[in-house]
């Protein structure tokens, strides 16, 4: 995998509840430099990351119902509808957790379906928030997503318990196989954390850390490309 590849894999993510504008702003500077998939704002900046990444092929994703999921469900396609109107290219939805315990599965479906509907073939990545789950409650989760229409699953919010871990991932990835996303997020902090998530099954991930993680990356590969001169 070249550097190029990598970048493309992640999801450069702010955000910070006391983030400024300028920080949003260096967001997609940093995106565009570096080549990233896309930036991952609230829906709040939606509008300002648009227009900040315009003339590059980064795409704008936008959180709903973060971090904690438990907004009504007709405030979260309301939400979608305002980041899809704003510009948005993707949307990261997060569960409501209560009724996953309740294990109100209906409930469940028709909230994600109304988002899936809301964002008009738009991919739809679902946060399990798995630091909060047991693994029963996981997997019924993912046989319930597959029916959503939705396209990827993800692990963490980064406001949880804890992150991603390697064991999530493979869990998630076993139970959707191959026709759908994984986004490894939460303390993704450096490339051996980073790469270790994409053997495990991950095809995009979520960190602030991108530029640093991207620098290891660069840094790893010209020594390997040194010792094989």
């Amino acid at each position: 995998m070249t550097s190029e590849e990598f970048a493309g894999l992640i999801d450069h993510t702010l955000l910070s509840p006391t983030a400024t504008g300028a920080d949003y702003k260096q967001l997609c500077v940093e995106a565009v430099e570096c080549g990233f998939y896309s930036v991952c704002v609230p829906s709040s900046r939606v509008e300002l990351a648009v227009s900040e990444t315009e003339d590059s092929s980064v795409r704008v994703c936008s959180v709903v119902g973060f971090p904690f999921g438990y907004a009504d469900a007709d405030s979260k396609r309301y939400e979608t509808e305002v980041a899809v109107d704003l510009g948005a290219h993707e949307i990261d939805v997060v569960l409501n957790l209560g009724l996953v315990k309740e294990k109100a599965d209906s409930h469940i479906f028709r909230e994600l379906r109304d988002v899936v509907e809301a964002a008009d073939e738009r991919p739809v990545k679902v946060i399990l928030e798995t630091g909060l789950l047991d693994e029963d409650e996981i997997v019924r989760l993912l046989e319930l997503f597959k029916k959503t229409g939705a396209h990827f699953v993800k692990t963490s919010t980064g406001f949880g318990p804890r992150g991603a871990s390697v064991e999530d991932v493979q869990l998630l990835r076993e139970h959707v196989g191959p026709g759908y996303g994984v986004k490894a997020s939460g303390g993704i902090r450096d490339c051996p954390t980073a790469l270790a998530m994409i053997e495990a099954g991950a095809n995009r991930l979520g960190t602030s850390a991108s530029v640093r993680i991207l620098e290891q990356f660069r840094d790893a590969e010209s020594d390997l490309a040194s010792s094989a001169e």
